[in-house]
This record gives C-alpha cells, structure tokens and sequence, in this order.
C-alpha cells in the first residue's frame, strides 16, 4: 500500500494534547477507508503537524481527517522509506 506523510499548519501553534485527541480521533475512523495511521509528529510552536500513513491514496488519507475532526492535511506527499 502506499505510504504518505502530510503536512497540517495550524495559525497560532497546537498543543501536544490537542494533537493527540485529533490523532486518536484518525484512529478511530481510518478502518472505514482502508487506511492505517502510522506515526505523527508536532511542532507545536510552528504549528505544525506531520502525520505518516499507508492509505490506497492521499484523498483517502485527507478522507479520515475531514471525517475524524474536520483538519485536513495543507500538502501530502507520496514517500518511500530509506535506512
């Protein structure tokens, strides 16, 4: 399956807990769409929020946020992972 990483920008920062509610929510719905959320990480000063996924498509994976808490991803991109 394809692996994505997204890029959320959020203006005026995020805090770590607010993250974690929006990640368990991701959880909780991404079975419905045949996508599995793998890691994310925050810069919550920045704003900022990237989210890695395997999903069949990145409209699937934006598909999850929108329906979980409404923030879909600013950009995702298509990545390979490297040792």
């Amino acid at each position: 399956m394809p692996r994505f990483m997204d890029v959320h920008t959020i203006a005026g920062g995020v805090t770590e807990e607010a993250v974690a509610g929006a990640h368990a929510a991701d959880l909780a719905t991404q079975a419905a769409h045949d996508v599995h959320y793998l890691k994310y990480w925050v810069d919550g000063e920045a704003g900022k929020i990237f989210c890695l996924v395997d999903a069949p498509d990145a409209e699937a994976a934006n598909t999850v946020h929108r329906e979980a808490h409404g923030l879909v991803a600013d950009e995702i991109y298509r990545v390979t992972e490297h040792e």
